[in-house]
């Protein structure tokens, strides 16, 4: 394509972060290869043979999540904003209706089954906060209330409901986005430290009231017990190697729950060896670090922190579940970004990717409008 075309498709390849783009493509990629790699250890056993019923579902996902990732990325920042209000609100209403027709697992109603999916509404919280917070932080306009306070009330509805759920994991990442977005909008360090003592002691609570946490952190730091998943995950990695004992020949997989999502890191490290392992992670840290220092450069405040905010909350899940399956991190049910099975992680991380190439797009503001979604918070005009 070239550059004198003038065209919508050369017009948006050439105003997208190429690299990014690329590192996108790569991720999704290797998720449909570890597809196929957990998919028979998750429908079979050690003595029973599985299929590729995952896989292929996971193939019809991801085809679903090329479409969120190359229509989101063509958005304006006005368009941007609607879609994500319309989507936390959405997501909003169906995690409270998850509280009481959700399908229960060990306790936690996070999925609603609609047959052929089922959905974790939570998922989507994310992606429309970041976009959101970061309009209130970034409005230059005045507000009745100062603008951290207004963007901690927007998420208070959805840390009550994923408490009640529970759901830590996520209570806890949403959290850090929110104090992610403080700090590079400029919250003095004071408040930073306030905000950190604030979620060790946050920390504490969960520890005491909820057994589940109780019970993974001292399995954790226990210096002579481990985890039945971790010692699993960490008998995958040192059965793979270097290179890995080759597709299809992992045994240890068969062992390992949730092998197709959220352990599928330590299922690349028995087939596919600590070099695929590390060509994941250097394709996570090259795509927040590319989207970080592209969001540094915008223009307009807005673009720059919503980007921002969406490169840091992919970043820091990835580093979550990999932490998890080297034994990094106490054990946590969270998705490892573009690789691991399922709908909802999937639409959800291309929805993310998706606003973050078209905020970080060159573009023209001429002839550009804005929308006001806070003006009730406008603080009145004097004559």
């Amino acid at each position: 394509m070239s550059r004198a075309q003038c065209s919508p498709v050369s017009d948006w390849w050439w105003a997208t972060d190429r690299v990014a783009l690329v590192a996108i493509i790569a991720l999704f990629a290797i998720g449909l290869v570890l597809a196929f790699a957990a998919s028979p250890a998750a429908t079979g056993g050690p003595m029973t043979e599985g299929d590729f019923r995952y896989a292929a579902k996971q193939i019809a996902f991801a085809a679903i999540a090329v479409v969120i990732l190359a229509g989101t990325s063509v958005m304006t920042p006005r368009t941007i904003k609607i879609t994500a209000a319309a989507i936390w609100i959405l997501a909003l209403a169906l995690s409270v209706v998850t509280l009481f027709a959700g399908s229960e697992v060990l306790g936690a109603k996070r999925w609603l089954n609609l047959g052929f999916l089922t959905l974790q509404p939570s998922e989507f919280l994310k992606p429309s906060f970041a976009v959101l917070a970061a309009a209130i932080l970034a409005d230059g306009k005045g507000l009745r209330l100062p603008r951290p306070l207004v963007s901690l009330l927007l998420l208070a509805p959805a840390l009550i409901i994923l408490l009640l759920q529970p759901d830590v994991g996520q209570t806890a990442l949403l959290l850090a986005l929110w104090a992610t977005l403080l700090f590079f909008n400029g919250i003095s360090l004071r408040w930073m430290g306030a905000l950190a003592g604030s979620g060790a002691m946050l920390g504490g609570l969960a520890y005491v009231l909820i057994p589940h946490v109780h019970h993974r952190f001292n399995q954790f730091f226990s210096p002579h017990e481990i985890g039945y998943q971790s010692g699993l995950a960490l008998k995958a990695f040192a059965r793979g190697g270097l290179a890995g004992v080759g597709p299809g020949a992992g045994t240890v997989k068969y062992h390992l729950p949730d092998a197709h999502s959220d352990f599928i890191f330590a299922v690349a490290g028995e087939e596919f060896g600590v070099l695929l392992c590390g060509l994941i992670v250097i394709l996570f840290c090259a795509l927040s670090v590319r989207l970080l220092l592209r969001s540094a450069r915008m223009g307009d405040a807005f673009a720059g922190l919503a980007g921002a905010g969406l490169a840091s909350v992919m970043a820091l899940q990835a580093a979550i579940n990999m932490g998890v399956a080297v034994s990094l991190l106490p054990t946590k049910g969270m998705t490892l970004p573009f690789i691991s099975y399922g709908g909802s992680s999937l639409f959800a991380i291309a929805l993310t990717m998706g606003f973050a190439l078209a905020l970080t797009r060159q573009r023209s503001k001429i002839g550009e409008t804005d929308v006001d979604l806070f003006a009730f918070l406008r603080e009145p005009r004097t004559a």
